[in-house]
């Protein structure tokens, strides 16, 4: 998760260069790319949310997994309880 986290911003920090780059382009008449710029800025947010909803989702599964290996554990501790008792 933190490798993706880590790409990501990697990207947004290549992504903010290309505007300071494209930003002297369109100053000199050069290039006309705010369009593209957007749609890149769009699409790193778009991957960051998803990887927010990945974070989210493993947190929750964890903590399901964790009540179950709880129950697991409860229902094993009563077994050999039992098993030993009589």
């Amino acid at each position: 998760m933190e490798k993706s986290r880590a790409y990501l911003e990697e990207q947004k920090a290549k992504l903010e260069e290309l505007k300071a780059k494209a930003k002297q382009q369109i100053a000199e008449g050069k290039l006309e790319a705010h369009e593209k710029i957007d749609e890149l800025e769009q699409k790193i947010e778009k991957a960051k949310g998803k990887l927010d909803q990945l974070a989210d989702a493993a947190e929750d599964a964890w903590e399901d997994v964790k009540d179950k290996l709880e129950s697991t554990k409860d229902d094993l501790s009563k077994s050999i309880k039992k098993l030993f008792s009589s």
